[in-house]
């Protein structure tokens, strides 16, 4: 008997469920669900439709400082994703070079995370006031997997995998010699 071929998954509701299905067996824990709906205008009514959802997941046996963001589309040229590793960094003075912390930062997401996917990598700077010293703003980055359209259709089971395994990644990303410099002691 062959077996049943997977099946693309083409609307956000599932694909919800595969990635919640993948990261939550990698011990994490959905800590929010935010879902959206809007409507593009480009100067006028354009008349398409977004379709959203934001998860939020803690890492059970991971630190405070670290979490995973997930951000799911649908709109009507198909489903997109992303899932990220979002760390809470170390203030800009000690990050000091910010394009070396970047360099970096993208040479960790190269080195572990799934091979033959994109990895976009964010660093944000942040001053809780204006009248703040620039040298004590906050950073955060994100290291991003994005879900290839090749995953999409190959269905749930496969997109569940790639979680997996992004967050088995984003874990050793946590536990590599070189993080700790962009962290606060």
């Amino acid at each position: 008997m062959n077996p049943v071929p997977s099946q693309p998954v083409l609307t956000l509701e599932p694909l919800i469920d595969a990635v919640r299905q993948g990261v939550e067996a990698e011990a994490c824990e959905l800590a929010g669900l935010q879902k959206t709906t809007s409507h593009q205008f480009e100067g006028r009514w354009a008349g398409d439709t977004t379709r959203s959802a934001y998860l939020f997941f803690h890492l059970l046996s991971g630190p405070e400082w670290a979490a995973v963001d997930v951000f799911l589309d649908e709109t009507g040229d198909g489903l997109q994703g992303n899932l990220a590793l979002v760390v809470d960094g170390c203030a800009l003075e000690r990050l000091g070079d910010a394009p070396g912390a970047l360099a970096a930062l993208g040479r960790l997401a190269v080195t572990h995370l799934p091979p033959g996917h994109r990895t976009p990598v964010t660093l944000r700077l942040r001053l809780e006031d204006g009248a703040q010293l620039v040298g004590s703003a906050a950073t955060e980055f994100r290291l991003k997997l994005v879900i290839p359209r090749r995953t999409l259709r190959e269905g749930a089971s496969s997109i569940a995998e790639l979680a997996s395994a992004s967050v088995r990644a984003f874990r050793q990303v946590l536990s590599d010699p070189a993080l700790p410099r962009y962290l606060e002691p």
